[in-house]
């Protein structure tokens, strides 16, 4: 019956965390989507979705957009409509990066960090980041299509250490064993 699996169509991943302490610099985390073509899935990006951007085609947007984690419920929100992505693309890898001005933080220093993922209604991965305290920032999830077929969802955690711009070029590139 593979050939009714439609796949994941429309896809939110939201992430929230609470407010810095009174007196200290205000901590922000952002969502950061790259889409990676189907004849390199695992080289550079075809295009990255980050603050103040989307997607070329709007197929990868950032609805909610927090600076210091004050929001309601969930503080950043994207969207991913994986089923009006262009059959050129054959990957989308989601991450978490931590603004490191005007102080360096990992994710040990992120007050109640929370990360949901779901289609719909249906929670498909949550988290609270406990895997990479020690990170920057981090992969937390990777979806994925053979051709013009369905796409799947691969959950999990991958910390990085370092700038995030770096983190935008590598969180891609294929994980070794």
């Amino acid at each position: 019956m593979d050939g009714l699996n439609k796949g994941l169509r429309k896809v939110e991943i939201a992430v929230r965390w609470d407010p810095s302490p009174a007196g200290q610099p205000s901590t922000d985390l952002d969502l950061v989507a790259a889409t990676y073509p189907a004849d390199d899935p695992h080289g550079d990006p075809a295009y990255v979705v980050h603050f103040d951007s989307r997607s070329p085609d709007g197929t990868i947007t950032l609805n909610r957009d927090s600076k210091d984690g004050q929001g309601f419920g969930y503080d950043e929100v994207m969207t991913l409509e994986l089923d009006r992505l262009d059959v050129r693309y054959a990957r989308v890898v989601v991450g978490v990066v931590i603004q490191q001005r005007p102080a360096e933080r990992t994710f040990v220093s992120v007050s109640n960090p929370g990360l949901r993922i779901r289609e719909g209604y249906t929670v498909l991965a949550e988290d609270d980041f406990g895997g990479v305290l020690g990170a920057t920032a981090a992969t937390v999830a990777e979806f994925a299509r053979e051709g013009s077929g369905p796409w799947g969802f691969h959950p999990g955690l991958r910390g990085f250490e370092g700038d995030p711009v770096d983190f935008t070029r590598t969180m891609g590139a294929a994980q070794r064993p």
